[in-house]
């Protein structure tokens, strides 16, 4: 069992030697699993891996998983989708990549009304999100919440709005989390809905 788990800034392994250990171990004869946490195509570098695996004629089988978004919805308590509030999910990363080729994200239109946002890795940037946005004429008190660790025991799940965005990216600040930002984060404030043991939730 070889750890290549990546955090914010601290990558145990660059996903060159990722895809490179996959091949490798795969040329020696072995089974080889790449166990990720969601679905691997949902910002899980999954293209990357799999283009290696190609190149060296690696047969292989994806088992997908449950991307980040749907499991902070359901860990909240909420759905990512509800009749007469949201009809869209957007899924969006906080953390483009430096060698990105074409333009950045268009944050405006991404973030509409009837649609909720789905934000990957974005609380270390959720503050100057908020202000762009607000600045592009979304209302202060638009709804946000912040989900760390979902479906884990220490899972905390923070409520408030555009305005409070900094605050409450500050507080989950070093941990894996995802932010919804729509209507559907006021539909359901009851931390023992979501079905999960030892919560710790806090409301801005």
């Amino acid at each position: 069992m070889l750890y290549v788990g990546k955090r914010a800034s601290r990558h145990s392994t660059t996903q060159e030697e990722i895809n490179q250990l996959l091949v490798n171990h795969a040329l020696a004869g072995r089974c080889v699993v790449r166990l990720k946490g969601g679905d691997p195509a949902i910002f899980g570098r999954l293209g990357e891996e799999l283009e290696a695996l190609r190149a060296a004629n690696i047969p292989y089988e994806i088992v997908p998983g449950v991307t980040a978004a749907c499991a902070a919805a359901a860990a909240a308590g909420v759905t990512l989708t509800r009749r007469g509030v949201a009809s869209a999910a957007v899924l969006a990363t906080g953390h483009e990549c430096g060698g990105k080729e074409g333009p950045s994200l268009d944050w405006d239109a991404l973030a509409q009304p009837g649609a909720t946002l789905c934000v990957y890795m974005g609380t270390r940037r959720l503050a100057a999100l908020a202000d762009r946005l607000m600045d592009l004429g979304h209302k202060a008190d638009t709804p946000l919440l912040i989900v760390s660790h979902a479906s884990l025991p220490q899972q905390a799940i923070r409520y408030g709005t555009l305005e409070e965005a900094g605050v409450l990216a500050a507080e989950a600040l070093g941990t894996p989390s995802l932010v919804l930002i729509g209507e559907i984060a006021t539909l359901n404030k009851n931390p023992l809905a979501a079905g999960w043991t030892g919560q710790e939730v806090s409301h801005a």
